[in-house]
């Protein structure tokens, strides 16, 4: 008997559960890219040089909760890594105490080539651009120099700072810089679209998606510039403004009647994942979005002149073959890598 217990005893030891091992954090091949046919990026870590330790700590600071007034909300919160870095199905991000801002959250990727940030570039440097929602009072909430001392008397932030810059001062400076490092390498640039264009193990579009192509190139392209799908430039694209919201895009940052409803041109990789839509994600699929430019187009003041006819015909089928194509531009390699998510040190 005393022999079977024996037994027993060594088989509930050898099937006991192995305890939960988090994702390593160390993250392999960092480094800048340019993919081949793309022009130079607007910033480039050349004074902000990378490095895996930077890197670790900015994506730290992106998952962290201290970086918020009530240590409540993190980047992440409206950033997820599933849907593009953008915000699942939220018209609105929810900040501190579940406050509600106007404006829909985009989709982080690729952004060493943007020129500004935020629906109305008013935040025009990566290094400086996670102070706008840390400041914002229906976000984050919280002052610069408060987040710097939570950080301060963390053990663990230390030791991160540490390992990233020599000694263990946290400086807003080097917060910024490591996000910089972080968000800088969200490289997104290999979608089903980009394996076609590259010609990579015989990748085809299918027929819709091939017109779809097309289509793009002849109606959309002159805003939505390949490779980026974006121009980054601040268009009125003919949304009737909301009463409600009262948002006059560009004109909150320059204070030009130009200005007006004016809105910065996002990229179009990855639109199957970032919905809702527009500015103020009035728009829940992209077929209402891409209705909008066949019926929907208002005559506001400033509207863009490629739209100084209104509308443009689209048909059913055209609609179907456009989506079709932009469904495309989802890179899944992206939004599937461990070196981007949460690394779950608390």
């Amino acid at each position: 008997m005393k022999q079977i217990c024996s037994v027993i005893l060594l088989f509930l030891i050898s099937c006991k559960v192995d305890p939960k091992i988090n994702a390593p954090l160390p993250a392999d091949d960092l480094k800048e890219i340019i993919p081949a046919g793309w022009p130079q990026p607007v910033y480039t870590f050349s004074v902000n040089t990378i490095s895996e330790d930077k890197f670790i700590l900015g994506r730290s600071l992106f998952y962290e909760d201290m970086l918020s007034k009530n240590d409540s909300v993190s980047c992440a919160s409206c950033h997820q890594q599933f849907v593009a870095f953008a915000n699942a199905a939220h018209k609105f991000s929810h900040g501190i105490q579940d406050l509600i801002g106007n404006r829909n959250a985009p989709g982080i990727f690729n952004v060493n080539w943007h020129p500004a940030f935020m629906h109305d570039g008013g935040i025009n440097h990566i290094e400086v651009q996670p102070l706008g929602p840390i400041s914002n009072p229906v976000e984050m909430g919280e002052k610069i120099e408060n987040v710097i001392a939570k950080l301060q008397n963390s053990e663990k932030y230390r030791k991160l700072f540490k390992n990233a810059f020599g000694d263990d001062e946290v400086t807003s400076q080097r917060m910024l810089r490591s996000m910089a490092v972080f968000m800088g390498m969200m490289y997104s640039y290999n979608s089903k679209f980009d394996q076609y264009k590259r010609g990579e193990n015989g990748v085809q579009l299918s027929d819709a998606e091939a017109r779809g192509y097309n289509l793009f190139q002849a109606k959309c392209n002159s805003c939505h510039v390949e490779p980026l799908f974006s121009d980054f430039k601040f268009r009125n694209i003919g949304l009737s403004p909301d009463p409600a919201l009262k948002d006059s895009g560009r004109y909150r940052i320059t204070k030009l009647n130009t200005d007006i409803y004016r809105f910065k041109t996002p990229s179009l990789r990855n639109v199957a994942l970032t919905y809702p839509y527009m500015h103020d994600g009035r728009y829940a699929t992209l077929e209402q979005c891409i209705e909008h430019y066949n019926s929907g187009v208002a005559m506001t003041i400033n509207l863009d002149p490629l739209f100084s006819g209104g509308s443009m015909p689209i048909s059913a089928q055209e609609k179907a073959d456009l989506v079709a194509f932009l469904n495309t531009l989802t890179d899944n390699k992206f939004i599937k890598d461990n070196r981007f998510a949460d690394p779950n040190f608390k």
